[in-house]
């Protein structure tokens, strides 16, 4: 069985995998992805940074007869990061994926890697890994400013596909940039705060 969302733990225990897929280190995705790893450490929690285009995760191969190891056994066949990295995923309490959006959709690394991870995930229904998380989704738009709505929407079927719960969707482009980082801090602060209060609750 995989780590499933522990209730007794408090905040400063949480552990938020903040998640963004651009190759721009200093680019507006890189912001957003700042400014959520400031909001989970202002609320007490532990903000783990994944940067995907520093990893080597491949697209999705459709192994076998379409499906391989990810149908039955809820693993990946095809040996890369991405091994490791869904072992991080399966472990995090709570998650931010944040993407620049290329053509209104996800960049290519974010969707290699979310492809392969909705394989081994969703097949498991209320058993998945990432059963109730929370994810906040934010699409980055940083040229023409277009295509986040569209882009927001892939990403919040894929979080109902690997049955986790959506917390926010946030747009933001570079027009809007200085109050949407204030906005995925608070967002990410606020993730963190409500799971803790939940926990506190349960306990």
């Amino acid at each position: 069985m995989r780590p499933r969302l522990n209730m007794n733990r408090s905040s400063c225990d949480m552990n938020v995998l903040v998640i963004s897929s651009s190759p721009n280190k200093g680019g507006l995705t890189a912001a957003c992805a700042a400014a959520a790893v400031e909001g989970v450490r202002l609320a007490g929690g532990h903000a783990e940074e994944v940067r995907l285009n520093d990893l080597q995760i491949g697209l999705c191969q459709a192994c076998d007869n379409g499906w391989g190891t990810c149908l039955n056994d809820h693993e990946c066949q095809t040996q890369d990061d991405f091994q490791s990295l869904h072992e991080r995923v399966c472990q995090a309490d709570a998650y931010v994926l944040v993407t620049p959006v290329y053509w209104g959709e996800m960049s290519e690394s974010a969707k290699a890697f979310t492809d392969r991870l909705r394989r081994c995930e969703a097949t498991r229904g209320s058993e998945s890994s990432l059963f109730d998380k929370p994810v906040l989704a934010v699409a980055a738009a940083g040229g023409s400013g277009g295509g986040m709505i569209t882009c927001l929407s892939s990403m919040e079927r894929w979080i109902q596909h690997v049955r986790a719960r959506v917390f926010d969707l946030i747009p933001v482009n570079r027009w809007s940039r200085e109050y949407k980082l204030v906005t995925i801090r608070e967002a990410a602060r606020t993730m963190v705060q409500q799971v803790a209060g939940h926990r506190s609750q349960a306990t």
